[in-house]
């Protein structure tokens, strides 16, 4: 959410329904590495997910998609997926990035506390994990969404001695 990699023209809250936002992936590049993988986010089924849906200009989105399936799309642990989004100026389709759960990137669904420990301890290319779950929680609280699970998850982090501001 704080740094989409492409172009926009707007940006407005969404409401995806059918999904859920949860740390399922493991990262062995941006914030991990390959002997010691960290977590980053995905949308995995059930539940409702609050966040932003943007709009790409006609002239942008081929560039937009490129940058997109590098980020996303290199190791094959999303799904990409047209989903219905309720926005504030109707619903709209926007492509989303699901967990693959047949990938061996999947996570899947781990305990608070063993989700905490390894948040707490890797570290990637894009520097610390806490750091991801930080920034993530920081733009959630602006948007006005209070995720309740991401901010026990911080307090576990912190517990485990590695806490970021």
């Amino acid at each position: 959410m704080w740094d989409p990699g492409f172009s926009h023209i707007a940006a407005e809250p969404g409401l995806l329904r059918g999904y859920h936002r949860t740390f399922c992936i493991y990262s062995s590049r941006y914030r991990g590495t390959a002997t010691k993988p960290g977590l980053v986010l995905g949308l995995d089924p059930g539940g409702a997910c609050k966040g932003i849906v943007y709009r790409i200009a006609a002239a942008d989105k081929t560039v937009a998609l490129e940058a997109l399936w590098q980020r996303e799309m290199r190791r094959g642990v999303y799904l990409p997926r047209l989903l219905p989004v309720s926005t504030p100026g109707g619903q709209r389709n926007a492509l989303a990035f699901v967990a693959n759960r047949a990938h061996s990137g999947y996570a899947g669904r781990m305990a608070i506390d063993d989700a905490a420990r390894i948040i707490a301890m890797c570290c990637g290319e894009r520097g610390p994990n806490v750091d991801y779950l930080v920034n993530t929680l920081c733009h959630l609280d602006a948007l006005g969404v209070h995720d309740q699970h991401l901010h026990q998850l911080l307090a576990r982090v912190r517990a485990c001695g590695k806490g970021a501001a």
